[in-house]
Formats: C-alpha cells, sequence, structure tokens
C-alpha cells in the first residue's frame, strides 16, 4: 500500500503532495484531519517568496486569520527529511511544538530550515512531511505572482491564491 496522497486544488490549478507518515505520523495525521475537516477551503497561499516557499493554510482572502481546530502538534522535524525543492512541511512559531493548520511547500533546498543545521535559526527545524508529486508547475506559477504588505504581513500575492478544494485522492 502506497503513502497517502491529497490534491489540492486553488483558482490557478491544482497539485498533488504524497505524505510520508512512516517519517512523520503526527503531523500527517493532522493534516489529513484538516483536509477531511475542509479547513482548508477559502483559505489563501499569504505569504509567497520567490525561491524559499509559498505558505498558506492559515488566513483567508481579507487575511482573516482562521483560528486552528486542534491543538499545536510535536515537532517531527528529526524524522531524516530535508526541506528541498517540492518538499511540504509545517510552518510554526518560535516554539518548535506550535504547528497547527499552516503549512508551506519549499520552493528551493532550504537547508537552514532542516533538524540540527548549525546555521539555522534554531536547532529544531521544521518538520518535512510531504511533497508535491504533481504539479509544481502551479506552485511556481504561485510563486511568480507579485506580492505586496497589506495588514502588516509582508508578501502577500497581489493577485489572492484560493485554495478552493482539499481531498485525499488515495490512503
Amino acid at each position: 500500500m502506497g503513502n497517502p496522497v491529497v490534491e489540492i486544488e486553488t483558482n490557478i490549478g491544482s497539485f498533488k503532495i504524497e505524505l510520508f507518515p512512516e517519517k512523520a505520523p503526527v503531523t500527517v495525521e493532522n493534516f489529513l484531519r484538516y483536509v477531511e475537516d475542509g479547513f482548508y477551503e477559502g483559505l489563501i497561499f499569504h505569504r509567497v517568496i520567490p525561491n524559499f516557499v509559498v505558505q498558506g493554510g492559515g488566513f483567508d482572502k481579507d487575511l482573516n486569520y482562521r483560528m486552528p481546530t486542534y491543538p499545536p502538534i510535536k515537532n517531527e522535524a528529526n524524522n531524516g527529511l530535508k526541506n528541498l525543492r517540492g518538499t511540504v512541511a509545517m510552518a510554526r512559531t518560535s516554539d518548535p511544538d506550535s504547528a497547527t493548520s499552516q503549512f508551506y511547500i519549499n520552493l528551493s533546498d532550504n537547508y537552514k530550515l532542516d533538524y540540527g543545521d548549525p546555521e539555522s535559526v534554531d536547532m529544531y527545524g521544521y518538520t518535512v512531511f510531504g511533497k508535491v508529486i504533481e504539479g509544481m508547475s502551479v506552485v511556481e506559477k504561485i510563486a511568480r505572482i507579485p506580492t505586496h504588505t497589506v495588514k502588516g504581513m509582508s508578501d502577500v500575492p497581489i493577485a489572492p491564491v484560493i485554495i478552493k478544494k482539499t481531498k485525499i485522492v488515495s490512503r
């Protein structure tokens, strides 16, 4: 049996993510709960930094914050997976165990986000739990949208990239 695959449909195209439950079981279970609940629908990719990341899962098109419905999860960044181009990881605050619903897709190899990297912001890293397996061109399209600062948030796409639907296409 293969790994779970989730399809994310946006207003500019769809992409699929393969999840790695053997490497990040808590994180994958958490992400799948949000997908199954329809939590991501209507939210945007609110942080877009070319050659770094596209991040979503927390705000709607008017930058209203959607409160996570589940408690923060344990950081699983020490799982051997790296923040390489096309991988998907959980966003968090400075508290290593604070990830909830927000996730990001790496647009390049971001070693400074890895567990234990001596040059990282902190040694805990960010939990990689999946990889884009189809539609990376859509993710790159998101990365090319010009951004601006709104409500004190920088790197917000001028044209909102809205998550229309998320679904588990295989378990």
